[in-house]
């Protein structure tokens, strides 16, 4: 099986974070596991223009990905995959 990266991205970095929680509350995924990542839009250097990013690493099929985008969905965010 070969590992897929999931990408959350959210607004801020309060959205991050609780998306971070809720993946260890629904899916009980390792505190340590999710990877918060800031990525400032291009030209841009104020942190309010930046977005976050949840990075998740996992074997295929861990994580379904439709929950994920609905998840992020609930915090004005969406999912990308790498």
């Amino acid at each position: 099986m070969t590992d897929v990266r999931h990408i959350l991205v959210l607004p801020d970095r309060d959205a991050a974070e609780a998306v971070a929680e809720e993946l260890t509350d629904r899916f009980g995924t390792p505190h340590d596991e999710p990877q918060l990542v800031r990525e400032a839009l291009a030209g841009e250097d104020d942190a309010e223009d930046a977005q976050w990013l949840v990075v998740l690493e996992a074997p295929r099929g861990r994580y379904d990905p439709r929950l994920l985008d609905a998840l992020a969905d609930e915090y004005e965010g969406w999912l990308e995959r790498d």
